[in-house]
């Protein structure tokens, strides 16, 4: 391994620190004569002071500036033999000279000598130059890799990661789903690989392309989708990155971004998560914040302003287009806007298809099935499913996935993961009466969408549940099929009513009767399904950014709130009533129901549909479903 200079002096460097102070404070040569006038002994000031006044200092040699002297000195105490005796002399006393000369003692004063010129320009300069030089290279070093404390200089630097072929991995064959999104930016590629066949008949590269969708909906995907079609310099970069705590850093960054991408043009950048810089400016209760409009109007001015960005096609994705400034979304800047929604039946097999093709999965496994059993699954959701299938499948030690792992992961994705079973009691009695209270209602309504399973196992908060399999299509849902959502939901309250009586009802219809309210509400307020009339009486055109009840603005009297509730109050009452009509009517069929339930603890959709054919028809068409 090849190692450099430089670093072998990073790592060098706090070891000669460390040794130039050992070297200035205990290991520095003293360069005097003193090693060569060696002292027998060695005496206190004041003993040499009385051997001064009994005449027996005969000569005094001075070392050190004065501060050490050998003596010589004559004596009976010392067996009188000259002896050499080392003597440690005050700094101030300037009356010492003064009584040597008057007992006329023999006085040599000895200066301290350096040993070279050379060293004192090491000692004094050449550690500060070393260090100095250290830590200038050790900053140097910091600032440029990614990340470090050094990197204070570059915030202004776009951290944006960029592939010259970018190389994803996903292309347009792996995104399922949203084929009319596939379609619009297949535009885009077809525009960047074969840009002549479009400007021959003067059309422009479109400049930005944005991506409105839920979460999980495979917006970031198609992005890489995009690149790996496209094989054009490809910058990515979420827009969270532009925002710093320091006041103009998110601008610098844009600049350097576009600039980035505009030597390297044709190319497209992808901004993530753009609703984190280009929000509305000037909103909320506090007012803006100006770091983030300083880096939108930087972005805007990039995007569209007198120099142009030609050749920058930016794709940005978000889930909250509502919240986006108006200047960001117009055409020049955003000339196209994509939404991907949840797919529908036909997008979500597209999509199971794609996920399955790496997981085993039982030949008599129907994908179609499974799609049918998951509408309002996003992309995301049903990766999830077919992952969460998997694991479960390796946990019971099979070899593929079969539909009852399938089942069992739609059931922990929507409601949670199993619980323990209830043991028999009037609990668990009275659940199952409650569920196939809703069963009851949901099979003898034609518009009611089909039964699925009732189960007594419970799941997250539920104690027992009831699954149905709704229709493909829920974007356009008629009154009678609201009438009908509004009785099966009332169907486990109402069951509750007729077999335990008044006193005897729970708190387990508690979530039932908000959705009963709620859709009641709806059909009133929103969908003009009321004798009030055609009206629209929701304000929907609140701020985002501030809370949904802060904002709530009614534009309707006070008279018209009182017709409101009496209508709600009506339609809940009228469907309530027809519930426990219809629960009277088939209490043998319910009784029966519940014994099986209990026994088995689950019930399938086909099962519980044969069970009730045998007592009545199915389905009973608008027997129970008034005109309200």
């Amino acid at each position: 391994m090849k190692i450099s200079w430089k670093a072998i002096l990073l790592w060098s460097l706090p070891f000669l620190v460390i040794g130039f102070f050992l070297w200035q404070g205990f290991l520095a040569p003293t360069t005097t004569e003193i090693s060569n006038n060696p002292a027998n002994s060695r005496m206190t000031y004041g003993r040499f002071l009385e051997y001064l006044d009994m005449g027996w200092i005969k000569k005094v040699d001075m070392y050190d500036n004065g501060h050490t002297a050998i003596v010589e000195a004559l004596g009976p105490e010392l067996g009188n033999r000259l002896q050499k005796i080392r003597v440690e002399l005050p700094a101030s006393d300037p009356e010492l000279i003064t009584k040597l000369r008057k007992a006329q003692i023999d006085i040599d004063a000895h200066p301290t000598k350096n040993s070279s010129a050379l060293w004192s320009l090491i000692s004094n300069l050449f550690f500060p130059i070393l260090l100095i030089g250290g830590l200038a290279l050790l900053f140097k070093r910091s600032s440029s890799s990614t990340g470090g404390p050094g990197q204070a200089m570059s915030f202004g630097k776009s951290k944006a990661l960029f592939q010259m072929e970018a190389k994803t991995g996903v292309v347009f064959d792996d995104v399922a789903g949203v084929d009319e999104a596939k379609e619009e930016f297949q535009e885009v590629v077809t525009f960047l690989q074969q840009p002549d066949s479009f400007t021959a008949v003067g059309a422009k590269i479109p400049k930005g392309v944005l991506l409105v969708g839920p979460p999980g909906t495979g917006k970031t995907l198609l992005a890489k989708a995009i690149a790996g079609e496209a094989n054009v310099p490809f910058f990515s970069i979420s827009g969270s990155e532009f925002v710093e705590m320091f006041v103009g850093v998110g601008a610098s960054r844009v600049r350097d971004l576009f600039k980035k991408a505009k030597e390297n043009a044709p190319c497209i950048v992808f901004i993530d998560e753009i609703d984190a810089v280009g929000r509305q400016r000037g909103t909320g209760v506090g007012g803006g914040n100006d770091e983030r409009e300083q880096t939108l109007n930087q972005l805007l001015t990039e995007m569209d302003g007198f120099e142009g960005n030609t050749g920058v096609i930016v794709v940005a994705a978000t889930n909250r287009a509502d919240i986006l400034d108006a200047a960001l979304l117009r055409p020049g800047r955003f000339d196209r806007q994509v939404s991907v929604d949840v797919p529908n039946l036909n997008g979500r097999l597209a999509i199971l298809q794609v996920h399955a093709k790496n997981k085993k999965i039982d030949p008599d496994v129907s994908i179609q099935t499974i799609a049918r059993r998951t509408p309002g699954f996003s992309g995301a959701d049903l990766a999830n499913l077919l992952n969460e299938a998997a694991i479960l499948t390796a946990r019971r030690r099979k070899n593929a996935i079969t539909i009852s792992e399938l089942d069992a992961s739609i059931d922990r994705i929507i409601a949670g993961m199993e619980g323990t079973a209830l043991i028999n009691g009037k609990s668990k009695r009275l659940i199952a009466y409650h569920e196939i209270g809703h069963a009851i209602i949901g099979t003898l309504l034609e518009h009611h969408d089909p039964v699925h399973k009732v189960t007594l196992i419970p799941r997250g908060q539920a104690r027992g549940l009831t699954w149905f399999t709704p229709g493909d299509d829920q974007t356009l849902v008629s009154r009678t099929q609201i009438i009908s959502r509004i009785m099966g939901a009332l169907g486990g309250r109402a069951t509750e009513e007729i077999v335990f009586g008044n006193t005897e009802i729970t708190t387990g219809a508690s979530n039932d009767l908000q959705q009963v309210t709620s859709m009641a509400r709806q059909m009133v307020t929103r969908y003009g399904m009321s004798s009030i009339g055609p009206l629209s009486l929701e304000n929907e055109g609140s701020n985002p950014f501030l809370g949904g009840s802060m904002s709530s603005n009614n534009e309707y009297s006070d008279g018209i709130a009182i017709k409101i509730d009496a209508q709600v109050q009506q339609i809940v009452k009228q469907c309530h009533n027809q519930v426990l009509r219809i629960i009277r009517d088939n209490r043998v069929v319910i009784d029966r129901l519940v014994d099986l339930l209990i026994e088995q603890e689950t019930i399938e959709g086909s099962t519980l549909e044969y069970i009730i054919s045998q007592y009545t028809t199915i389905p009973q068409k608008d027997v129970y479903i008034k005109q309200l």
